[in-house]
Order: structure tokens, then C-alpha cells, then sequence
């Protein structure tokens, strides 16, 4: 299991995801992602988004949001290490502090992610968590991170390590009847009559 950025092909698949698990996509771009893939079967596990905010009056604002693991691989370290990345990226790009509003916030809270009240935070992010309540997760909560007191706890690590995907419902077999075709009265373009 690696966790590494996403393609612009994949931005579909982002899209379908983000919508199925009711999931923030305003302001779109998938070179914004990252995303977790099995390495042995390539299928991927999760993904997560850093948003930067660029307020006319102020500083840049670094956000996490977007952040979701596929049924299957639930449980696994995945959403931490989706989160673990998304803070190298937010230090990478030189913030001290990363922000997050979401009503996951008991889960965040095991990486250092504090609950912050609404009056302290920046401008854009008062807004957008507005936007969000209303539209999208109406128990938003808040986050902050100090980035130096960002921790994955040792037991995400070793699920990560160990993560396999769960039993999931095999994909049926398409059959020609599923396209409208009577397989015993078709007749088919190179068909050679044996």
C-alpha cells in the first residue's frame, strides 16, 4: 500500500467517489488529490485533497479536506496515511498550521487535530464552513493542526502495512442479453456459419 498523487485520468473516478460518500468537491482539481493504492492489485483504497486558500487581505490558508477510504479497506491505516500525506504536502508548501472542517473530527483528533471555535478562524474558512454546514455536512466542526504536533499513532503504521481489501460483492459477467441481444437469433458480422 503506497500512498502517492493522483493522475488527471483518474479525476472521474475521484469525482464518482467523492459524490458516493457525500464528500466536499467544491472547487475541483484533481492535482489536488492524493491517492492510496494496493500494491498488488493496483486497486486504490482512498484519497484526500489540499486546498489552499488565498485570501486578498491575508496570508494563504492550507485546508485538508476531501478525505475518504472505499468501504473495503476501512480500518486499515489508510485514512491515516491519506492524511499523513496531505500534511507533507501542507509542510512542503511551507504552512505551520493546517486546518480541516469536518464532522469527522474524533477521528482527526488521534493525529493533533484540536477543535478550534468558529471566531478563530480565518475569514475564508468562517465562510466556507458556513457553505459547508448548509450544504454538504451539517455537523462540520472545525480544526486546527500545528504541523509539529502531527503524530500517526503506531497502530495506523502497522494496519497500513498488513492492509488487504475486505470481501466485496464479485462484479456480475455482462451477457448479451444485458445489451438487447438474443445470443440464439443473432447473426454476427465474421460469423462463419460453424
Amino acid at each position: 500500500m503506497y500512498v502517492r498523487d493522483a493522475k488527471n485520468r483518474e479525476e472521474v473516478w475521484l469525482l464518482d467517489r467523492i459524490e458516493e460518500m457525500g464528500l466536499d468537491e467544491t472547487a475541483f482539481r484533481s492535482r489536488d488529490y492524493v491517492v492510496a493504492i494496493d500494491e498488488q492489485s493496483h486497486e486504490k483504497a482512498g484519497f484526500g485533497r489540499i486546498r489552499i486558500h488565498k485570501p486578498d487581505d491575508g496570508d494563504p490558508i492550507c485546508e485538508l479536506t476531501s478525505i475518504g477510504v472505499l468501504p473495503v479497506w476501512r480500518g486499515q491505516g489508510v485514512g491515516a496515511h491519506v492524511v499523513e500525506r496531505l500534511v507533507e504536502y501542507a509542510a512542503d508548501e511551507g504552512f505551520e498550521v493546517v486546518y480541516s472542517l469536518t464532522s469527522a473530527a474524533d477521528y482527526l483528533a488521534q493525529f493533533g487535530f484540536e477543535r478550534v471555535a468558529v471566531e478563530q478562524l480565518p475569514g475564508p474558512l468562517r465562510d466556507r464552513l458556513d457553505t459547508k454546514r448548509e450544504n454538504i455536512q451539517p455537523e462540520a466542526i472545525p480544526l486546527r493542526l500545528d504541523r509539529p504536533s502531527f503524530n500517526v499513532p503506531p497502530r495506523f503504521r502497522e494496519r497500513f502495512k498488513n492492509a488487504a481489501a475486505g470481501e466485496s460483492e464479485p462484479e456480475p459477467e455482462d451477457s448479451a442479453e444485458d445489451f438487447g441481444i438474443d445470443p440464439d437469433e443473432a447473426t454476427y458480422k465474421y460469423d462463419t456459419g460453424r
